[in-house]
């Protein structure tokens, strides 16, 4: 566990991280959350340990979680489990807000398709692999049915090159 100095520093690091990625100065950012430039900026700089409300300000403000913040600040440990990928999406520096959005939207739109294949059931998607399996043909299938060798006629998306953009490449098993 490192000492509260490091965690403040971590968190002050975190915090200008996003507020640089969201292209804010600090002076908007304090705007935005409510807080005054001085304070926000002795919070960047890991001088100030700020409260949980003071946390979700920032947080409101920069268009991440709560949580992230929290966890950052030794506030809430981390979650366990199944990682949720939309809170890491969401959590992440190295893209705006639009590319976060973009990426949870595909990433959500994937869990519905996969959800809605489980509950028409296990039958349906053996079918494919099934009937290839029988004729001599490999039982990889991709997402748009199409064989994974990169069958051109086929529509398919294999080693022969890129196909359609809407799932080219994934193979179900």
């Amino acid at each position: 566990m490192p000492d509260p100095t490091e965690r403040w520093n971590d968190l002050g690091a975190f915090i200008r991280e996003q507020r640089a990625t969201a292209r804010l100065s600090l002076r908007r950012l304090s705007e935005l959350a409510g807080i005054s430039n001085p304070y926000l900026s002795q919070i960047e700089r890991g001088l100030r340990r700020p409260s949980a409300e003071i946390l979700q300000q920032i947080a409101k403000a920069l268009r991440i979680s709560a949580e992230t913040l929290y966890v950052q600040a030794g506030i809430l440990d981390p979650p366990t489990g199944s990682p949720d990928l939309t809170r890491q999406i969401l959590a992440d520096p190295h893209l705006n807000e639009e590319q976060k959005q973009a990426l949870v939207r595909i990433y959500l739109s994937f869990r519905r398709e996969h959800e809605a294949a489980q509950a028409a059931g296990a039958a349906t998607a053996v079918e494919p692999a099934e009937s290839a399996t029988q004729a001599g043909e490999p039982a990889d299938v991709t997402a748009n049915g199409a064989g994974a060798r990169g069958d051109r006629t086929s529509g398919g998306d294999g080693p022969g090159g890129p196909g359609p953009v809407g799932g080219a490449g994934i193979t179900h098993r």
